[in-house]
């Protein structure tokens, strides 16, 4: 299905999709495919969604563990996440399929405040157009 006639050059546009492919910019990938409206399209590296860790969800969002204070110990604090790409939203496409992910997979995007939604493939494609349309700062994982 395509879904957009014209495309900013300069930004990640979903311009088609089927059951075995995605297209960015009129290019297709038949692999799954993380990106973010600016930059490079990167092999995900995984085929099902039960391949997701939580070290991969860190590496696609650029979530990472806050410095520690001297005094954490105090306050029995729990580990802090930050989040320097200022990531509002991860979309998961889990394939043909919504696939829910384990609600501990997803705690230190949580934590950093990065929103995530998980759907099928298709429909996070649909949803990623809209939010990069809207200027968000949004990271697309789809696994094909």
């Amino acid at each position: 299905m395509h879904l957009q006639k014209d495309t900013n050059p300069a930004l990640n546009t979903v311009t088609a999709y089927g059951d075995d492919y995605i297209e960015i910019n009129k290019t297709r990938h038949q692999r799954s495919i993380y990106f973010t409206p600016e930059g490079q399209i990167y092999d995900l590296g995984i085929q099902s969604p039960f391949d997701f860790t939580t070290e991969l969800l860190q590496k696609i969002t650029g979530v990472c563990a806050a410095a520690k204070s001297p005094m954490d110990f105090l306050d029995h604090a729990a580990p802090r996440f930050e989040n320097p790409e200022q990531i509002e939203v991860l979309l998961i496409g889990t394939g043909k399929t919504q696939q829910l992910l384990p609600p501990e997979l997803l705690h230190e995007l949580l934590n950093a405040r990065v929103g995530v939604e998980v759907m099928d493939s298709q429909a996070a494609a649909r949803t990623y157009n809209i939010l990069m349309s809207e200027g968000r700062r949004v990271v697309a994982a789809l696994i094909i």
